[in-house]
């Protein structure tokens, strides 16, 4: 593969956003078993940050694939409508990445491998048809963002409680937020494509409204799980600079809900939730 393939092929990856579902691997285990990290289960946890790379950047490519028409109005540099790669090299690529994630998931178990078949199913839905749904479309994906944390709680300990769930919400609601923003830059090409987004639908101002009121939401719920105890006082001043963030992304939104401010904030919330994964990360070893 030349240089530019090889490019277009790693943003078409997301490697960012791929790493940050590594982790979200990572961050679930901890929160299901702190004590049980270390250790026997070192190979463990670097075969689920691999299923947690391999099926987001297997996800990103897929989507690519199928958004290739919608991107060609809202974003055409992007690598298949530019011509960089081609459609077919899209599909290859993204089966390669499919076959490392499950090759991953099932060397650690069969439990790990089902979770993984479950996420893959939830995203492959997501790109075929339920991106046409709009909002729905959004809760779908912000399900399969969610998933790492409960593959990490499945890898270390065969179960899910009551603290993943807490911070699988405060994802859950971040990431719909994150969904609903990303329509308002796209709202033109996504209404010529079908795809029913609240913003093609209702509007930049309600998108707008409908995101922030997500984002805020996740903040309220952010002081929980020190509440609760299951994170030490390292969580708390990386998660108030997520806090802030959210905040602030929210009333930029509000104030100026256009193309070019909802792209920024889209952004910028991809930081505060990168922010967020560390301030659990930390806040759970310590």
């Amino acid at each position: 593969m030349n240089r530019p393939r090889l490019t277009g092929a790693l943003r078409l990856t997301r490697p960012v956003n791929s790493a940050m579902m590594g982790f979200a691997v990572l961050i679930g285990a901890l929160l299901a078993s702190r004590e049980a990290i270390g250790g026997n289960s070192s190979l463990n946890l670097s075969l689920g940050f691999v299923v947690g790379f391999a099926l987001t950047a297997a996800s990103m490519v897929f989507n690519d694939y199928f958004d290739r028409e919608v991107d060609a109005v809202n974003q055409p540099m992007r690598p298949i409508p530019s011509g960089v790669i081609t459609p077919r090299e899209a599909i290859v690529y993204g089966a390669l990445w499919s076959l490392l994630g499950f090759g991953a998931a099932a060397a650690t178990g069969p439990a790990t491998l089902i979770t993984a078949a479950v996420a893959w199913v939830m995203f492959t839905s997501y790109t075929v048809r339920g991106k046409r749904t709009g909002f729905p479309g959004n809760l779908l994906v912000s399900g399969c963002v969610v998933t790492p944390f409960f593959y990490g709680a499945v890898l270390l300990k065969g179960a899910v409680e009551a603290n993943t769930l807490l911070f699988a919400a405060m994802a859950f609601l971040s990431n719909t937020g994150r969904e609903v923003t990303k329509g308002i830059p796209d709202a033109v090409g996504d209404a010529a494509g079908g795809i029913k987004t609240v913003a093609a639908t209702y509007g930049a101002t309600t998108a707008a409204a409908i995101s922030s009121g997500l984002y805020v939401t996740a903040v309220l719920l952010s002081p929980l799980p020190w509440l609760l105890g299951t994170v030490s006082a390292l969580y708390l001043p990386i998660v108030a600079v997520a806090d802030v963030g959210f905040i602030l992304s929210s009333a930029s939104l509000l104030r100026n809900p256009t193309p070019v401010s909802s792209s920024r904030a889209k952004s910028h919330v991809l930081i505060w939730m990168l922010l967020g994964l560390v301030a659990f990360l930390l806040g759970g070893v310590s």
